[in-house]
């Protein structure tokens, strides 16, 4: 009898419990409008980043990508480096993000001359605490740009697996008109 009512409950928890905390999508989903979280985690030099030492001081560019020396993530790292005097004129702060660790990144930032911060998100958990979606049935880890103004609110979100190029278009475009 103990296990009749105690598998009536998880069944009934189950028809309660909405669709999307069961399934592997977020259920929150930064937007704009929304204050990015707070979050922690270590650069390519292993030195932890917060990401409160610079809300209130500079705007943000908060990329996320799929994998280190990948062609397009290459692209669009190297794209980002270059634009970097555009970007430091809005008072802008890049942030790259990928599930990769400290010694991929260490070495592809070195590779390919980085002059920001690529950060290690180990288990991905910063990429699904924003929502960043994934690609391919789940298989490939999605390429989103966030902008954030200096109080830490979302501005603007470009989301494009297949133009890592345009991330950058897209930045400078919404830094263009977020004052300085």
């Amino acid at each position: 009898m103990k296990t009749l009512i105690i598998s009536l409950m998880v069944w009934g928890l189950l028809f309660v419990t909405p669709y999307n905390t069961l399934s592997a999508q977020p259920v929150h989903k930064i937007e704009v409008g929304s204050h990015v979280p707070d979050f922690k985690l270590p650069d390519q030099d292993g030195k932890i980043f917060d990401i409160r030492s610079v809300i209130g001081k500079n705007n943000l560019v908060i990329y996320f990508y799929p994998k280190d020396g990948t062609s397009g993530c290459t692209k669009e790292a190297c794209s980002f480096r270059d634009n970097l005097d555009q970007f430091k004129k809005s008072n802008a702060t890049i942030i790259g993000i990928s599930g990769d660790d400290i010694i991929s990144h260490k070495k592809f930032a070195h590779n390919n001359h980085l002059n920001f911060a690529i950060l290690s998100d180990r288990g991905n958990k910063i990429r699904k605490l924003f929502g960043v979606p994934t690609t391919m049935l789940g298989t490939i880890p999605g390429r989103v740009t966030y902008i954030v103004d200096k109080k830490g609110i979302v501005i603007h979100i470009y989301n494009s697996l297949t133009k890592p190029e345009k991330h950058i278009q897209e930045a400078l475009t919404a830094l263009k008109y977020e004052k300085k």
